[in-house]
């Protein structure tokens, strides 16, 4: 039989999910931080080269540091709650088989 995960009361769950929410507006603050101060180096040392190159280069540090961000929040949201340990263990021993 399947375990409760933790998250299936709704109390602990706000809990669970406010705090993940906290995680990522921190993130996006430093992300943000981030990415200005790539561009400012940039514009420094190489002036204008193309708004599109500016552009494009702070899409890819917010969307690469967001994605890595929000996955990595995830896997703490689903270990801190226990969410991990209500899993059904079909081999019964907790190891993975190598055969």
């Amino acid at each position: 039989m399947v375990k409760p995960s933790p998250l299936d009361d709704p109390k602990y769950a706000n809990f669970a999910w406010s705090r993940y929410w906290r995680l990522m507006r921190w993130m996006f603050a430093f992300t943000i931080v981030v990415t200005v101060l790539t561009l400012g180096v940039f514009y420094w040392r190489n002036g204008l080269v193309s708004i599109h190159f500016y552009i494009a280069t702070a899409g890819a540090i917010i969307a690469s540091l967001m994605l890595a961000a929000s996955l990595m929040g995830l896997v703490f949201l689903s270990s801190g709650t226990g969410h991990d340990e209500a899993i059904e263990d079909r081999l019964g021993d907790g190891e993975i088989d190598d055969e």
